[in-house]
């Protein structure tokens, strides 16, 4: 099989890398070569982060190249149009629909873009934007969007329910995993 690349990008503290560990473990747990790439960037001060998952028969390397991304999974909207130039042309952009305004919005330099799934789609890209704040907040909690993402992502991996929430399981502290199982299934459904 090659290779494939998944990215996950949003802002620090919105759970990217529980998302990541939780796809390298069902990846691994299929039986593929897995690479976990964690590139922080400023994510305790609202910053970008950027996860590289890559899978397949063998991988050499952990990183993702421009024009290289299967998907993008994004947990907010300016961020997914950010890293756009990273995605193949046929490629798949699953991204929650929740803006958090940067740094120079937030001063005043500049305003957040419009209209940015129409962009991104005029742009040739496939996106499937999906509120997971609300569909989080319904799970129980606002810290779920990146669970809920995660299930709206398994509709594009011909992999068994089973491995998602054996990997779900594995991940999540047994004190959330009904809510983390719950947010799943909401992103899943939506």
């Amino acid at each position: 099989m090659e290779t494939k690349n998944i990215m996950i990008v949003g802002v620090g503290g919105q759970g990217s890398l529980l998302a990541s560990k939780l796809l390298g473990h069902l990846l691994m747990e299929q039986g593929f070569d897995v690479k976990v790439s964690e590139v922080h960037g400023m994510s305790q001060r609202g910053g970008s982060v950027v996860t590289y998952v890559r899978y397949g028969d063998r991988v050499d390397s952990p990183v993702i190249d421009k024009g290289e991304a299967d998907y993008i999974v994004s947990f907010e909207l300016l961020e997914a149009a950010r890293w756009l130039s990273y995605l193949k042309p046929d490629g798949q952009i699953v991204t929650s629909t929740q803006q958090i305004d940067p740094m120079p919005v937030i001063t005043g330099a500049a305003s957040y873009p419009e209209d940015l799934v129409e962009k991104m789609r005029s742009a040739g890209a496939k996106v499937d934007a999906l509120d997971c704040l609300k569909l989080a907040e319904e799970a129980g909690s606002a810290k779920a969007v990146n669970i809920v993402l995660m299930g709206r992502l398994s509709h594009y991996f011909d992999l068994p329910d089973e491995a998602w929430q054996k990997s779900l399981e594995a991940m999540v502290p047994p004190k959330f995993l009904e809510l983390n199982k719950k947010a799943f299934e909401l992103g899943k459904k939506a």
